[in-house]
């Protein structure tokens, strides 16, 4: 890919996502060397994101579960904005200088997640390789067939994104264009629809 390639688009991705009253942004800075000491902080960041829009929901319990819906909200943000960030600073190019960005609107019945990074182009492609995949398949037998894959000799799987997919019924939209700030690398933004 390189400055005058088109844009590559899959999934539900929305370049502007409709206007809510609550959102929340948080940018890393794009200093490589502590980004890679600070990893943990992600985690943290991942459940204060949890912490934040739990506090939207009621705290009684579901029908017929003893879970309520303040905790499901809760889990389910931490776990999915933590695989979000892990995946954004694992494949980022620090070379850019530019930040790592994820950003939750949070709607009636729905949060969307966006989390933007920047890659260089060998990961980009590989990145939508197995993107176009995905789509391309039956969810579960996919999911079963990565499970495998990872047990039998432990590449990269991608079951963060099968997980979110599987276990909390989340969709997906992804954008990939050559970055104007940063030549060479390419602007990967990743939308998460979470229905609440």
């Amino acid at each position: 890919m390189n400055q005058t390639m088109p844009i590559q688009v899959y999934g539900d991705f929305l370049d502007a996502i409709p206007p809510c009253e609550e959102y929340l942004t948080l940018n890393f800075s794009p200093n490589s060397a502590p980004r890679k000491r600070r990893w943990s902080n992600y985690g943290l960041s991942a459940d204060f994101l949890g912490d934040y829009f739990a506090a939207f929901f009621p705290g009684d319990a579901a029908l017929d579960s003893p879970i309520n819906q303040r905790d499901t909200v809760k889990a389910a943000v931490s776990y999915i904005a933590n695989e979000l960030l892990e995946n954004a600073v694992k494949y980022n190019e620090d070379s850019a200088g530019l930040p790592i960005s994820i950003a939750l609107h949070l709607y009636a019945s729905q949060i969307i997640f966006r989390v933007a990074n920047y890659t260089e182009e060998k990961l980009a492609d590989k990145y939508q390789q197995f993107i176009r995949e995905l789509l391309g398949a039956d969810l579960d037998v996919y999911y079963m067939q990565q499970l495998e894959k990872t047990a039998s000799c432990g590449e990269s799987s991608c079951m963060g994104i099968l997980t979110m997919m599987n276990d909390y019924a989340a969709r997906f939209g992804w954008k990939f264009e050559a970055s104007a700030q940063s030549p060479g690398t390419i602007r990967v933004e990743v939308l998460v629809y979470l229905d609440v």
